[in-house]
């Protein structure tokens, strides 16, 4: 028993995505760029939706709070992933690769019910745009945010309940770039099964039922202007297509890899980059960027910040001197 506690795991080693030391270069400045370019994008429409007083619609709220979840969720391993590029020896403590399993679960589980909503906000405002105002309030937001984050928490500490009494007493060798919780399982001093069945069952009735809802408010949406004018489907199949181009490759790799029977692969690091790096880049050009209301209220902020200002703009100090 001495013998089997003196070997506990303090930490795991990460083997990252490549071992090649070319490639680890041309990833450090690839996904080094990447994060600066998620982090600036969706700090830049969190500005917008507070500074611009046309940017207070429900929608523009649950965007605002998406960008900010997108920032979180790039941010849980990304900038250690870039650091390891550039280390020989990758660990993590024992503590640091829980924190990592705690926060993917709860900004993926909470973006999950944010993308329900942004969905509900579409179906209201194209289904039953006569009654949008009044379904669509801002306590209704805030409640659906709350619930984002509810649901997020309560899912995440149910996933490290199953395995924070899991006895790591051997390998702590994790092969990806982050601490994923089906490799970390596996690493588990004992028959894991049972466990592994538990985080299955838990991350796909949240994948399947959150993606089913998704889908189905498309459908409904999509239905409801087929007899409406052409103009009209063209718009609306234009936004709703983006739309669920995002959810296939946020809901896909997570599906395949915390759905299916647990088995792993060695494209799960490729298909966990999808929902951990690529997707809150996609989002702010998806849901923003092809947004016209976005696209005007950034237009706006641009030209009053970066116009010349007029003299009687200016501050008194400056004025003066003048």
């Amino acid at each position: 028993m001495d013998k089997v506690n003196s070997s506990v795991v303090s930490e795991f080693v990460l083997l990252g995505l490549s071992s090649s030391q070319e490639l680890q270069l041309f990833f450090f400045v690839f996904f080094s760029v990447l994060y600066v370019v998620i982090v600036l994008g969706n700090l830049l429409i969190i500005l917008m939706v507070t500074l611009d007083n046309s940017s207070h619609s429900p929608m523009y709220f649950l965007l605002g709070n998406l960008s900010f979840v997108d920032i979180c969720q790039a941010s849980f391993a990304t900038p250690k992933m870039i650091v390891d590029f550039l280390s020989e020896h990758k660990t993590i403590s024992f503590s640091g690769c829980i924190a990592q399993i705690f926060f993917i679960h709860l900004f993926t589980a909470g973006q999950m019910v944010l993308l329900v909503s942004i969905a509900y906000d579409r179906y209201v405002a194209i289904c039953k745009p006569l009654h949008y105002v009044i379904i669509k309030s801002q306590r209704t937001c805030i409640v659906l945010v709350m619930i984002s984050w509810a649901v997020g928490l309560v899912h995440t500490l149910s996933q490290l309940s199953f395995t924070m009494n899991l006895p790591f007493c051997g390998p702590n060798v994790v092969d990806s770039f982050f601490c994923d919780l089906p490799r970390v399982a596996k690493l588990a001093y004992l028959d894991s099964y049972i466990t592994e069945i538990l985080i299955v069952v838990n991350s796909g009735i949240l994948s399947l039922s959150t993606f089913s809802l998704l889908v189905s408010s498309y459908i409904i949406s999509l239905a409801t202007v087929w007899f409406k004018s052409s103009a009209a489907m063209a718009k609306a199949f234009s936004t709703l297509a983006a739309h669920i181009t995002v959810v296939i490759l946020f809901f896909g790799p997570c599906i395949f890899i915390y759905v299916w029977p647990f088995t792993t692969y060695p494209v799960d690091k490729v298909l966990a980059i999808f929902y951990t790096i690529f997707t809150p880049i996609l989002n702010p050009i998806i849901y923003t960027l092809r947004n016209r209301g976005m696209k005007t209220a950034m237009r706006k902020i641009m030209m009053y910040y970066l116009r010349p200002k007029k003299i009687s703009e200016m501050p008194l100090v400056l004025r003066n001197s003048l």
